[in-house]
């Protein structure tokens, strides 16, 4: 039987990896929104890897470093939608 701590990393590894292939369209592009998006889901990838980090190593002190990294991503698409709305790039 595998252990619950082997199935938690393995899906750590597995969001790393969606992160890194995420990187890919915040480089690639082609437009603005899409690199904003494409930020945001490696944030969201990066809070969920905290979190199951959080539960392997069973420090819940993670758990809030994981709060406040989600706060900071949610600010980041915030701040992009009202700076787009400001300079009339809202289709």
């Amino acid at each position: 039987m595998v252990e619950l701590a082997t199935l938690l990393l393995g899906a750590a590894a597995a969001f790393v990896v969606f992160a890194i292939v995420g990187l890919y369209r915040v480089y690639a592009g082609p437009t603005a929104p899409d690199r904003v998006i494409a930020t945001s889901v490696v944030g969201t990838n990066t809070v969920i890897v905290i979190a199951l980090l959080a539960a392997v190593l069973d420090e819940p002190v993670y758990l809030d470093i994981a709060l406040v990294y989600g706060l900071l991503n949610f600010l980041l698409a915030i701040a992009f939608s009202k700076f787009s709305v400001e300079r009339g790039e809202v289709l």
